[in-house]
């Protein structure tokens, strides 16, 4: 992979996931609560969290993950097996709850589409982990 598409890979995702986790630094419990409860529906063990644990956590790691990819000492390889951890989790929510897919199981509704782009992340993730930069 040439450094201008690695490059292009993680300038479009880096921010996005940054300015996620920035945002969620600051939320309040209830909405920590929510976010967990969505992620649980994937994830069922992240209900033997508390709310706070939980938000915190999250933020913390949509912080760190954000800023990994917009960083050029962190290896493509390395930043990009975040990328795809990250957003397979994502997706694990996106599957695990019906509201979010259509009757077909796979194309997104309205409350789904926010998630959909995970698609996409997934698609970039990958892509730098099996970058032949190291």
């Amino acid at each position: 992979m040439s450094l201008l598409s690695n490059a292009a890979l993680r300038a479009t995702s880096g921010p996005l996931i940054l300015n996620s986790g920035i945002g969620k630094l600051k939320m309040d419990e209830g909405t920590y609560g929510y976010l967990k409860g969505m992620a649980a529906t994937g994830v069922p063990a992240v209900e033997k969290l508390s709310d706070q644990q939980f938000g915190k956590a999250l933020a913390f790691g949509e912080t760190a993950l954000g800023a990994a990819l917009l960083l050029p000492i962190v290896p493509a390889k390395l930043a990009g097996l975040g990328l795809t951890v990250f957003s397979a989790g994502m997706l694990t929510m996106y599957f695990g709850n019906d509201e979010m897919t259509q009757d077909d199981g796979i194309r997104p509704t309205q409350e789904g589409t926010g998630l959909a782009k995970d698609f996409i992340m997934l698609g970039a993730g990958l892509a730098l982990l099996f970058s032949s930069k190291k």
